[in-house]
């Protein structure tokens, strides 16, 4: 059954490239849409093979030739001949070619009025058949250009409907576009971001989307070396699920913050640098618990943006939105700074994965104070710690995490225990065949640390089984001959 919509002011913020055609002139599927308009099919042929009736001939022959008025005055009259026409075509019509054309079609006559998307919803419910059939099956065929005018005409239908798409054609869609967008060299990438674009304004698709892993694939193709339209397009995408309170809050568990922070590092163009500003402000703006807002603070902080910031300060920009955005960020982050804790900066660099020999790690009184800490919420930082020497393959960042877990069983009395269940003792003494030698050098100490640690562990026991023998009496000295350090 269909979802009643809400208002659309209600549902989409106002957001800049409101009226964007979905298509960029460039992309590979406008350049053969207009390539495929410049063919002529052959309706007479197809009506006297009878692979159309003569009621859809009658309709699809005089719409093809017509100018804009034209077409206005023909749909006026015939709402219900030209979805039945459409579909009867969309169904009984093989060949890729005039498929093509008449998704071309279908799609121009959307485009030139929106409000034509429900000439095909009521001519479905009249049917009482789904509106999306037909079109979800084309998503199927192997032709590259049918399935992506196929998603746009979708898309074109889910947002400018006035009832949402139903969940499970909405899960198939978006499962769709998903796949697409992890398709490699996918010449259609382009296509398909702007179908995301658009369905992503609308707050129950942001939802459905986030249900079938859409943010971790987003985030995946960022890493990955794509032209700045398509990170342009995807950052979009995630701009606009932070308008949502709640993704807001999640957006960084998915590492989104230091991605981002790379690429507006690297970035020259201003719309790329616009839009990654325009994120990390939802992400402070948006969530409801200030403290999520504070660890995006933090995270930012931890990837260099403030540094960044300091230099887009020095260049000129014409947007207003780009300045207002920078100053924002400038203004929370550095107040941020100003209440971190060496603690949850700390915190903040293990937690972004991006280890460095910051002074908080050479600190002997930072390891004093806080080794104990790294217990808490369930071992979280000692979890990733141990994450990172498994799984990590930069140099920097394994030496810094074998040092580190070196100093918290060096001044835990028990750390030595935790980092064996959390299977960190193992995985330090596989980096000792490391190939970089710092990384062999920081796994040698972590090793002797923890050995260090059992001696003195053995020491006191030795030293506690003197006590009981001698009844109270001063311990002999052989509990002392067990060496303390290494």
């Amino acid at each position: 059954m269909a979802v009643p919509r809400q208002s659309i002011q209600e549902m989409i913020p106002n957001l800049p490239e409101e009226n964007i055609d979905m298509l960029a002139a460039t992309s590979k599927l406008q350049q053969q849409a207009t390539e495929i308009r410049g063919q002529y099919i052959q309706w007479q042929s197809y009506m006297q093979s009878q692979m159309i009736s003569q009621e859809d001939f009658n309709f699809i022959k005089p719409l093809d030739a017509a100018d804009a008025a034209t077409r206005e005055a023909i749909l006026k009259e015939n709402r219900t001949q030209c979805a039945k026409t459409f579909l009867n075509l969309l169904t009984h019509v093989s060949k890729d070619q005039t498929i093509q054309y008449i998704l071309i079609m279908i799609d121009d006559l959307l485009q030139e009025d929106r409000s034509r998307v429900e000439i095909f919803r009521e001519y479905s419910q009249k049917k009482r058949e789904s509106v999306w059939g037909p079109f979800l099956n084309l998503l199927n065929r192997p032709d590259g250009f049918i399935t992506n005018m196929t998603a746009r005409i979708i898309a074109k239908m889910a947002c400018w409907s006035k009832e949402l798409m139903e969940k499970s054609d909405l899960h198939f869609y978006l499962t769709w576009l998903k796949d697409q967008l992890k398709q490699s060299n996918n010449e259609y990438v382009q296509s398909v971001g702007r179908c995301l674009q658009m369905m992503l304004r609308i707050d129950e698709y942001r939802l459905a989307f986030v249900a079938v892993d859409g943010i971790s694939t987003i985030i995946s193709v960022l890493r990955g070396r794509v032209n700045f339209q398509v990170q342009y397009q995807l950052v979009f995408c995630l701009w606009v699920l932070t308008f949502n309170p709640l993704l807001a809050e999640k957006m960084n568990k998915f590492n989104v913050i230091p991605i981002l922070a790379d690429i507006l590092s690297d970035s020259v163009k201003e719309k790329v640098t616009r839009i990654i500003l325009a994120v990390f402000r939802n992400m402070i703006e948006k969530p409801a618990d200030g403290q999520v807002s504070k660890d995006h603070c933090m995270a930012m902080v931890s990837s260099k943006v403030l540094k960044q910031l300091s230099i887009l300060e020095q260049r000129k920009f014409d947007d207003e939105d780009i300045v207002a955005d920078i100053e924002f960020l400038n203004e929370r982050l550095q107040a941020s700074v100003q209440d971190l804790s060496s603690f949850d900066e700390y915190a903040t660099e293990v937690k972004s994965g991006r280890l460095e020999w910051s002074p908080v790690h050479r600190s002997a009184q930072f390891w004093r104070e806080n080794a104990g800490r790294l217990n808490e919420k369930n071992y979280e930082l000692l979890r990733i710690l141990t994450h990172l020497l498994q799984n990590s393959h930069d140099p920097l960042v394994l030496a810094v995490a074998a040092f580190d877990i070196g100093e918290y069983v060096r001044h835990y009395p028990r750390g030595k225990h935790v980092i064996e269940q959390l299977g960190g003792k193992q995985t330090v003494m596989q980096l000792l065949a490391h190939d970089d030698p710092n990384v062999r050098y920081e796994a040698l100490l972590a090793v002797q640390k923890l050995m260090v640690h059992n001696w003195e562990y053995l020491g006191r026991q030795l030293e506690k089984e003197q006590d009981n023998k001698t009844q109270g009496s001063k311990p002999a000295s052989g509990g002392n001959a067990v060496p303390a350090k290494a």
